[in-house]
């Protein structure tokens, strides 16, 4: 089993697909990755060498922000904007959507269960 960036890669995938279950590498950075090893694009996790895993592992450190590193940046530029008290960090700290989605309905997922107004009845 390959692990690669604190990461165990399910070992019967191809190794395109396995290197995205790392959080930070997508389709695009996969293939650019098999390509720059001159790997075979049909090559499975449980056929790469000793050798090959660690190539992909250092080149992994060496040019991608990946995994825990990737997630801290995140948090930061979050963090940053919420300190600044900008737009997008002010709806970042009121839970609310971030990028101009409308939220008189639906954003249900941002804001949480409905929450009723006790004792506002409608009339008919």
């Amino acid at each position: 089993m390959a692990r690669i960036a604190g990461v165990n890669l399910p070992t019967n995938k191809r190794v395109i697909i396995a290197l995205q279950y790392i959080h930070g590498i997508g389709e695009k950075i996969a293939k650019d990755i098999v390509t720059q090893l001159n790997l075979p694009l049909d090559r499975r996790v449980s056929q790469l060498t000793d050798a090959e895993v660690l190539q992909i592992r250092e080149l992994i450190d060496r040019d991608y922000l990946v995994e825990g590193d990737l997630r801290r940046e995140t948090t930061m530029n979050i963090k940053r904007l919420m300190d600044l008290g900008c737009y997008r960090g002010l709806r970042h700290r009121k839970g609310l959507p971030v990028r101009g989605q409308r939220t008189h309905t639906n954003a249900r997922t941002r804001k949480g269960p409905a929450k009723t107004i006790a004792g506002k009845k409608k009339t008919a």
